[in-house]
């Protein structure tokens, strides 16, 4: 059974950075899809960042392209995810998902995933 847990937390000014992490572990082949999905407070949950596990393609949400990288070390079991000239509106709980089956075209969507940790908070804010 695969099990995720993120670290990362923080709070930043405007135009800060934070890395997340996810450590997983579990079956690999029942992660073959790893994401970064942020709550801000009264909304839907959305797709940030997505890896495939073999193989390493990636899709951004385009609120974050050219400001946050997912990246993976495939021997520690590791998902990070680094943000960059945070705004306010990147506040919010940051999930790590873990999904069966990388697919670039649903790679942002939550039915994709399976397997979630419990979050952690990012707030940006002056």
């Amino acid at each position: 059974q695969v099990h995720l847990v993120e670290s990362g937390e923080g709070s930043v000014q405007p135009g800060g950075s934070l890395r997340l992490s996810c450590a997983a572990s579990g079956n690999t082949e029942e992660r073959r899809a790893m994401g970064w999905f942020r709550q801000a407070s009264g909304k839907e949950r959305e797709g940030v960042a997505s890896i495939s596990t073999f193989g390493s393609s990636i899709v951004y949400a385009d609120s974050v392209k050219g400001r946050f990288t997912i990246s993976q070390d495939n021997y520690k079991n590791m998902v990070y995810l680094q943000m960059n000239s945070l705004q306010s509106e990147d506040s919010g709980m940051y999930y790590c998902a873990a999904g069966p089956l990388w697919i670039r075209q649903t790679a942002l969507e939550k039915d994709a995933y399976n397997v979630w940790g419990r979050g952690t908070q990012v707030t940006v804010s002056s």
